[in-house]
């Protein structure tokens, strides 16, 4: 038996500067990003020769006005400024909590950076350390958003809004990162009476439709949590097969997985079904 090596195909070396400013594009180490020689070189590229920017890692591309980086598809959170996050508080300090959002080093909560029971102004004190743990204890999550990113790799947080805080009865999965599309809403009230978290940190959170408040805990009932459940099943169908995750990918996987039951979303034959439907409709999209 002989094993035959060839060298890369040149036909594969296609420019896909065409379609950055249209969806996210995937490229593998070598691939050809650009031969503009306007654009600068940033993480994740090398330059080939004169006018070749290529790919270093495997990832998508993003483009910040001419400075061109690769997102490697399988790394850890690194926060930025503004990012929406999911956490869990693993410990509870002097004047501050530690939250794990699935970075290289736990991200920090500080009590002044949190809103008081009834949105109470004030200086926090000794009374308020206290009873930290009424406000926050450990095993919680939370949804918070990045104040600061330190050089160090830790993270300060705050939840100083109503749609921030303690989140209630729900479900949470953790996915890539990567597979988190940026967006100005990372939380959005689906039709079928489902709010979906998309954190930025990979965390994902269903939970019972929220309002205003996020902290308020209502009844849930069969209904909502049947499709809590199915939204759960195809997230992570969605997360198998490398399908970029953000609000119409998960409602129109969730319209076309209503042929199939719940328990048997993630048979390989009727996964094949729906996504390929689901598939469709986000081309039309697209097209239009």
């Amino acid at each position: 038996m002989s094993v035959i090596i060839k060298p890369p195909n040149r036909e594969q070396n296609v420019s896909f500067l065409t379609k950055m400013d249209d969806e996210e594009t995937c490229v593998n180490p070598g691939d050809v990003i650009t031969e503009n020689t306007d654009f600068m070189r940033g993480h994740g590229t090398y330059q080939a020769s004169s006018n070749e920017l290529r790919a270093s890692v495997a990832g998508t591309v993003e483009r910040i006005n001419k400075l061109i980086t690769v997102r490697p598809a399988k790394m850890r959170y690194n926060g930025e400024v503004g990012d929406i996050v999911v956490g869990r508080i693993i410990e509870v300090q002097q004047k501050l909590w530690k939250v794990d959002c699935g970075t290289r080093l736990n991200a920090f909560l500080n009590l002044a950076a949190v809103n008081l029971p009834g949105g109470e102004l004030r200086r926090r004190g000794a009374d308020d350390e206290l009873v930290m743990r009424k406000f926050l204890q450990e095993g919680d999550l939370i949804l918070a958003e990045v104040q600061k990113a330190r050089e160090d790799g830790h993270l300060n947080l705050h939840t100083r809004s109503l749609k921030y805080g303690k989140l209630g009865p729900g479900v949470l999965i953790i996915v890539s990162p990567s597979l988190i599309r940026r967006r100005k809403q990372h939380i959005h009230n689906l039709p079928c009476g489902v709010t979906a978290i998309l954190a930025t940190n990979g965390f994902v959170y269903f939970c019972p439709l929220v309002e205003e408040d996020i902290s308020i805990v209502k009844e849930v009932d069969s209904a909502t949590r049947e499709n809590i459940c199915r939204l759960r099943q195809v997230t992570l169908s969605l997360a198998k097969h490398r399908v970029s995750l953000y609000d119409s990918s998960l409602l129109y996987g969730f319209e076309a997985s209503l042929h199939f039951p719940v328990a048997e979303i993630s048979y390989e034959s009727n996964e094949e079904e729906w996504l390929a439907e689901m598939k469709s409709r986000i081309d039309r999209d697209q097209q239009s």
